[in-house]
């Protein structure tokens, strides 16, 4: 896999804009555009910050096509938005999201990354994720509005152990 998407150091350029095919920090002003990715794919947009702090966007030329969030609590992270344009799929953008925001959580010590998913639970193993019981998740991560109110219950809770 891999395709021609790279990532990039967490630094974006000041205006926020990347050449071809890069994983970039996401800013304020791509929120509107992740917000859109989101809300076509019929995902959650509740608590998605305006900041997009702790948040990366695939960009390929000049259009936002990927994104990627993580949710901070103390040692633990809530991995949450990832969305791939249906367009842009099969160019490696969904990888190379998935490992810079890893990338980022080991920069920020985290421990344990967890996510919610009703449709790619067969995505994430690949990056070393394992399906586990919605009550192992930490009670920090589970007062996030994604476990209280965005996912449905019937959302499949993993959990990746970092090094």
């Amino acid at each position: 896999m891999g395709g021609r998407f790279a990532t990039r150091s967490p630094q974006a350029r000041a205006d926020g804009v990347t050449s071809n095919g890069e994983v970039r920090s996401a800013t304020s002003h791509d929120q509107q555009a992740v917000i859109r990715l989101l809300e076509a794919a019929a995902l959650p947009t509740d608590g998605v910050p305006a900041t997009l702090h702790d948040f990366y966007v695939a960009e390929d030329r000049g259009r936002i096509v990927g994104a990627i969030g993580l949710e901070l609590y103390g040692g633990d992270a809530l991995l949450r938005s990832a969305v791939v344009d249906p367009g842009a799929r099969g160019a490696g953008i969904g990888e190379a999201l998935v490992r810079r925001v890893l990338d980022h959580a080991r920069e920020r010590g985290i421990r344990d990354v967890y996510l919610l998913t009703t449709t790619a639970e067969r995505y994430f193993p690949r990056f070393g994720f394992q399906r586990i019981d919605r009550e192992r998740v930490p009670a920090g991560v589970q007062v996030s509005v994604e476990f209280r109110e965005a996912c449905p219950a019937s959302a499949v809770a993993m959990q990746k152990q970092l090094p």
